[in-house]
């Protein structure tokens, strides 16, 4: 305070520079520890080009992918299932918007590999898997149920094992939050042995694996019968954050 023309200053004590130092390290801390959450986490990345599938592949079947206005669409076309590829990744978060016509059944490939050379499959050894051709983990996308836990959301062994992997999935109650025909909104997180599923919010699958720790995500147009279609789905959104 001023006492005529003559400032009078209060010596701060030393249990208040010792707290003043605590509040200090206090926020060091946190800001460290919230740049090491962003550093370890990654940011968002888009896997869509302003204009181009650049940096993707296409293996398997003649579908076609095209890119207008953000969105990848692919259509059906002769010969077996058709995958646009790219990676690979290993733990991440994976988003995406799809939409599919009601008579398509489709899906996204994560972690997952092409045969290097005609190999039998493991869940028919009778069936030689050709060169090229994919498989591993697939998130399915359909407008309806196929079997006791086939839904879209849950994970289907492409080309392998051939089997849904999260066998708790109740079907039926999980299909029922798939809108077909429409825009649907799918979050995928794979870290480490576990895999989880999200469509439009509510989860869906979630189990552990130790097949495949990295690999490629892909985009499929399942084959159709010689006569049908065309049909085609469509992707918009797609973002990766890798963990």
């Amino acid at each position: 305070m001023m006492v005529g023309s003559i400032a009078v200053h209060h010596p701060i004590s030393p249990h208040a520079r010792e707290a003043a130092a605590m509040i200090l390290r206090s926020a060091t801390f946190v800001l460290l520890m919230l740049s090491a959450i962003s550093l370890s986490a990654g940011d968002w990345v888009s896997l869509i080009g302003a204009d181009s599938l650049d940096g993707w592949t296409k293996v398997g079947g003649e579908a076609s992918y095209h890119l207008n206005d953000g969105v990848i669409t692919g259509k059906t076309g002769p010969g077996k299932n058709t995958f646009l590829t790219k990676g690979p990744y290993a733990d991440f978060e994976l988003e995406f918007e799809v939409k599919c016509d009601r008579e398509l059944n489709s899906g996204v490939q994560i972690r997952s590999h092409l045969y290097p050379k005609p190999t039998p499959q493991e869940s028919k050894p009778d069936r030689i898997r050709e060169q090229g051709e994919m498989y591993g983990y697939q998130c399915e996308i359909t407008g309806k149920t196929n079997g006791a836990n086939g839904c879209s959301g849950n994970f289907w062994d492409e080309g392998r094992r051939t089997k849904w992997l999260d066998e708790s999935v109740n079907a039926e109650e999980k299909q029922a939050v798939y809108k077909p025909g429409q825009w649907n909104q799918f979050r995928i997180v794979a870290k480490g042995n576990r895999i989880q599923s999200f469509v439009n919010g509510v989860p869906v699958a979630d189990f552990t694996d130790d097949r495949d720790a990295e690999g490629l995500i892909g985009l499929q147009v399942h084959s159709i019968k010689k006569g049908s279609g065309p049909y085609q789905v469509s992707w918009r959104n797609i973002r990766i954050r890798e963990l």
